[in-house]
């Protein structure tokens, strides 16, 4: 069987490949599937850090997504209004710069889970899912009730955000940014993970008594890791909306929460790479059976139950022969 680094090299090259290939045979769509499948997976990296490393079922991560959304849907659209967002007590213009739309969506995003995490995170079990699910409802129905951005049709931005030097109306450039930004997350939670922080919130997973024992701050230690993870989910959030140019409250429903789940569970929960095999096999499936039946999610459902009964470690777990992911 194949070591789990070089599935996740093989990965990687899969996800290189495809948008260069469609590059060749001039199949634009390919390439913005592809994008789909890397936003999708640093959305699933984001909440991984969350579930796989500290043991939080999440099912309100789509506040966050949608957070992302909306802060790139706000900002654009007042940049193409050339209407200012505030005039007093300051003034605040729209804008369709990239880094800087992607600065706000992280800043917001990590905020609200800063406020979700420091509510939920004194509960636990079922409680801490209603609680997150929760608050990802409250947002949807504010979103719906909101006019100013589109109401329950959600907002459509006419033009793509720019980023310096690169066409990101280019399909394949686009792409490349979206990669770009996957491969520093993944980096990023890769050394997070191995750090004494890291450490510390795993071990808090397996065993919360025994980490209070030796004096860790086990509430302290996961509310950071919930709003690094929120802080994630809301860039690929961002992303999203400006791949799409729209966004509306379905970004805050309930089952973008279940979709980001489902990537991280049919690739391997608590596996750097999880989510992004996940994600990926969750697009072909999307594009391929959909194609065939408008009840695809009745095969997704097999697949799913499949992997949980009989792939516990999930696809890589399978792959690598390993269904548990510590101790790497």
């Amino acid at each position: 069987m194949l070591r789990e680094r070089y599935i996740n090299l093989i990965m990687l090259a899969l996800l290189v490949f495809v948008p260069v290939y469609a590059v060749a045979v001039d199949e634009p769509f390919t390439i913005t599937l592809a994008t789909r499948a890397v936003i999708f997976a640093l959305a699933g990296v984001g909440l991984n850090l969350a579930l796989g490393q500290g043991g939080l079922v999440s099912f309100g991560h789509a506040a966050f997504f949608g957070m992302g959304g909306y802060a790139m849907g706000i900002l654009a659209s007042h940049a193409q209004n050339y209407t200012p967002i505030l005039e007093t007590p300051f003034l605040i213009e729209g804008t369709n710069s990239m880094p800087v739309i992607w600065l706000v969506a992280v800043i917001a995003s990590a905020l609200l889970a800063l406020l979700i995490g420091a509510l939920s995170l004194r509960t636990s079990g079922v409680y801490f899912i209603m609680v997150t699910l929760a608050f990802g409802q409250m947002f949807y129905y504010f979103t719906i009730s909101w006019p100013a951005y589109g109401g329950e049709d959600g907002l459509s931005i006419y033009v793509r955000n720019q980023f310096p030097r690169l066409n990101t109306l280019d399909p394949i450039q686009f792409f490349g940014i979206c990669f770009a930004l996957l491969c520093a997350v993944l980096f990023l939670v890769d050394r997070l993970n191995k750090s004494p922080f890291g450490l510390a919130l795993n071990g808090a997973h397996q065993n919360e008594e025994r980490a209070l024992t030796v004096g860790i701050n086990v509430y302290r230690l996961r509310l950071v890791a919930f709003v690094i993870s929120g802080a994630i989910t809301g860039l690929a959030g961002a992303l999203f909306a400006d791949l799409n140019r729209f966004v509306s409250p379905t970004m805050f429903s309930w089952q973008i929460s279940g979709e980001i789940m489902i990537f991280i569970i049919l690739g391997g929960v608590g596996r750097l790479f999880g989510p992004v095999v996940g994600a990926a096999l969750y697009i072909l499936l999307e594009h391929f059976l959909g194609g065939l039946s408008e009840y695809w999610f009745i095969y997704l459902g097999a697949i799913l139950l499949g992997v949980v009964l009989f792939a516990k470690g999930g696809i890589i777990g399978k792959l690598a022969k390993r269904e548990v992911a510590h101790g790497k």
